[in-house]
């Protein structure tokens, strides 16, 4: 009798989750680049280099996946999530050049995980990014 004490979860396919597969909980915490879009009292322990109690506005800072999906609403902008540094032009010119030279694993574990979940956030270079991670 084959008994396991954990079988394995496959992780969500595209835009969907599944909160029981441990990559995609891993992936969730991945941390992405955003600027404030408005101030938010008593939550300046979420910036580490500022001793303010509270988060100004226009601040950039680091913030986990699944939190930055929570805040992120398009009608009221509470805040504006940056592409990270391998999902921007200079990197897609790079993977379109020659992407067997590449490490993807080096760039991040989750490379098209993460990258299909930024498309969830509003960008204009999203239609390149969902190319990219096509090719």
């Amino acid at each position: 009798m084959d008994t396991q004490s954990y079988l394995p979860v496959k992780p969500g396919v595209g835009m969907e989750e599944n909160f029981l597969s441990l990559d995609d909980i891993l992936l969730s915490h991945e941390r992405l680049p955003i600027r404030t879009e408005c101030s938010f009292p008593r939550l300046g322990f979420l910036e580490k280099s500022s001793d303010s109690h509270d988060i100004p506005e226009g601040t950039k800072m680091e913030l986990p996946l699944w939190l930055s999906k929570g805040l992120y609403e398009k009608k009221r902008r509470v805040l504006s999530v940056e592409l990270p540094k391998v999902y921007r032009e200079g990197w897609r010119t790079v993977f379109n050049a020659d992407p067997n030279v590449v490490d993807l694993h080096k760039m991040g574990p989750y490379y098209y995980g993460l990258g299909s979940q930024m498309l969830h956030f509003d960008s204009p270079e999203n239609p390149e990014i969902a190319q990219t991670l096509l090719q």
